[in-house]
């Protein structure tokens, strides 16, 4: 990659995540990332596992504009945010977006009826496939009722948890589902993440996998964003040479980046 740009990266105003923005920021300086946005948690009412996924939007802001500033001759920093969408946060979300300056906006589920893949629980009791094809049906149902993102994070995350994980995981399994999100995207000028924590998680492929990828191009899309996921800064652009090659496969040239929520398209 010519320029790298990590826009999918967590701080400590992550509940999962303790290290602080300037850690992060001074560790993206020294690996020469030249586009890093800060993407930290919101996901209201997340009642799983005892961690709290929310945080005071405004002392974010005043807090990562200070960062801003002070590493501006280093990096060029924005400032985003990951939206756990669940269907009935509509309003809550449209709120939280317009009374706040963010540059950059990821839509993500986490939650699936209240359930996150992230535990085993989410998988006891039913077939992966059932579980997997739950996962697609609640994202489609969230596209839905909300829209007002930039993005649309880790579209398979659900298959980084799961008993076999993507042994038996493709595309072809759930076509129908995963075109019908796709087109509402394309639909609704929402890019497509492709988010390498696949990669961490011995997936061998980001999230989503290259077929949804490639289908994504095939339906038209265009906007593609990067991020690593990052919630240590060993893993600040992790797999990115790796995923540009697999973009490059399926006929893309370039990705975006976002500022004050318009898209700035970078060549791969």
């Amino acid at each position: 990659m010519n320029t790298i740009s990590d826009y999918h990266v967590h701080t400590s105003f992550s509940g999962d995540c303790s290290i602080p923005p300037e850690t992060m920021i001074e560790a993206a300086v020294r690996g020469g990332i030249r586009h890093l946005c800060l993407t930290d948690h919101m996901d209201y009412d997340y009642e799983e596992g005892g961690v709290c996924f929310e945080f005071d939007p405004k002392e974010y802001l005043r807090r990562l504009s200070l960062m801003k500033e002070k590493y501006a001759d280093q990096i060029d920093l924005a400032v985003g945010i990951e939206l756990g969408l669940q269907p009935y946060l509509g309003k809550k979300h449209h709120n939280l977006v317009f009374s706040n300056s963010f540059d950059f906006v990821i839509g993500s589920i986490h939650l699936v009826h209240s359930r996150d893949p992230y535990f085993p629980s989410y998988f006891e009791g039913r077939e992966e496939d059932a579980a997997y094809l739950e996962y697609f049906q609640c994202a489609l149902q969230n596209l839905q009722a909300y829209s007002n993102f930039d993005t649309f994070g880790h579209l398979d995350y659900v298959v980084r948890y799961g008993p076999n994980r993507n042994r038996f995981y493709s595309y072809d399994r759930y076509r129908e589902i995963l075109d019908e999100i796709l087109r509402a995207l394309i639909r609704k000028d929402i890019g497509l993440e492709v988010n390498t924590g696949g990669y961490r998680y011995g997936l061998d492929a980001p999230n989503p996998c290259r077929e949804i990828i490639c289908r994504y191009r095939e339906l038209g899309g265009r906007i593609i964003t990067l991020g690593s996921d990052a919630h240590d800064p060993g893993y600040l652009a992790y797999g990115f040479g790796q995923a540009a090659e697999l973009l490059k496969s399926c006929g893309f040239d370039s990705y975006f980046i976002f500022h004050d929520r318009k898209p700035e398209e970078i060549g791969l």
